[in-house]
């Protein structure tokens, strides 16, 4: 694990050699660069869009218009933040080459900051696919629910309980160092499988936990790096995550308003404190026998392609007396995606599937209503009724 010594160094350092191997270099050249392409061109496609308000509009009859006076103004406005939060994205991409290895920012979007008419009709860059601007319209949301006091209410309902019982099982008890100094570490190893922006990660490693997250997505890794290596002041960085939500606005100012974050200064991390992030899919990362105090998932079981396999590498990976605490629906993700494997399970059945491995499980509360990325301020609302649950490996047992 990647460990932070002092507030001078970077937090999080992300780690990839684990599946340098399984994934061609060529290959990963190119989908870098097809991220960073479909972060940049967030700026044409939202401006597309207000295009074609604009056009809606002009199509109005002037009686039409007279009921409505500020609409162009309002999309004046919409426009501005749609700059701002392309400044803000730049930012975020500033230095991310240096990520890993080998990588190289695209030169052919270097100079995309002023765009004129024309060139907001440009296609996306190659290989940047609608789903992949759907990735980055999630990965912008993504800072509210993580880092901002707007996604405080989301955060308690589902990172509350995990920590909760964290602290409850693996209690940290300070001792003292050799210059008298307290000592507030934990050897404890938690694992944040699919951990987002790293706030959950983060406050496990604020709490004096030896933590790593891991993420797959580089949208997410990208942003995360950002926010915890490059964010040492509280509330310094605004986004504007609903610009481009047209529907079920209560006001157009709600559509509009920006979210400050981040809501805490991550830089005051304890001093040695361990905590990294590794990128790649979770199953090809991990694979040591007993290696784990802890893994906590929240919302991402339903990420894999087989929930067994997950359910057989977490066993695997525990140590014999680990803990495994769940948070999140099952919503799998590949279930309506064409030409992907995707095994879905009731939760009844997963439960069983638990069970057959050798996992205790000692806690189990459902259903726990929950919103992800919420837009308190909509006038529509998606809420889960999920599943928390506590699974131990006994410690007479060991991995299959």
């Amino acid at each position: 694990m990647a460990e932070s010594t002092d507030d001078n160094q970077e937090i999080s350092a992300i780690t990839s050699e684990n599946n340098q191997s399984i994934i061609d270099e060529d290959e990963e050249v190119k989908h870098f660069r097809k991220v960073i392409g479909a972060f940049l061109y967030y700026k044409i496609l939202a401006r597309n869009r207000i295009r074609r308000a604009f056009y809606s509009y002009s199509r109005l009859s002037e009686a039409y218009k007279r009921l409505v006076p500020k609409y162009e103004t309002y999309l004046s406005q919409l426009l501005k933040c749609i700059d701002q939060n392309d400044l803000l994205i730049r930012q975020i991409l500033s230095g991310c080459e240096h990520l890993f290895n080998n990588y190289l920012m695209p030169s052919s979007f270097n100079n995309m900051n002023h765009m004129s008419t024309e060139q907001d009709s440009l296609p996306p860059p190659s290989g940047v696919t609608s789903m992949d601007m759907d990735k980055v319209k999630t990965t912008i949301k993504q800072f509210v629910r993580d880092w901002s006091k707007d996604g405080e209410q989301e955060r308690l309902v589902c990172y509350a309980p995990i920590i909760d019982e964290v602290k409850r099982r693996f209690p940290i008890i300070p001792t003292t160092n050799e210059d008298g100094t307290i000592n507030n570490l934990s050897s404890i190893q938690i694992l944040v499988p699919g951990a987002g922006l790293g706030r959950l990660s983060w406050e496990f490693a604020r709490l004096g936990y030896a933590c790593q997250g891991n993420e797959v997505s580089l949208y997410m890794l990208i942003a995360s790096h950002f926010v915890l290596n490059k964010c040492a002041q509280i509330n310094t960085h605004t986004i504007h995550p609903w610009i481009l939500n047209f529907c079920n606005n209560v006001t157009s100012e709600d559509q509009l308003r920006g979210v400050q974050f981040p809501d805490v200064n991550t830089a005051t991390l304890p001093p040695n404190s361990r905590f990294s992030m590794s990128a790649g899919d979770f199953l090809q990362v991990y694979n040591e026998s007993n290696d784990w105090d802890c893994v906590t998932t929240c919302f991402f079981i339903d990420t894999a392609h087989n929930i067994i396999e997950y359910v057989e590498r977490l066993w695997k990976i525990l140590k014999p007396g680990g803990v495994w605490i769940n948070f999140g629906p099952l919503l799998y993700h590949f279930e309506d995606i064409p030409n992907e494997i995707s095994f879905e399970l009731s939760y009844a059945d997963l439960r069983t599937v638990i069970l057959s491995y050798g996992f205790q499980i000692e806690v189990e509360t459902l259903p726990i209503r929950a919103g992800y990325i919420k837009n308190e301020r909509s006038m529509l609302h998606y809420e889960y009724d999920c599943v928390y649950f506590v699974a131990v490996k006994p410690k007479d047992r060991n991995d299959l």
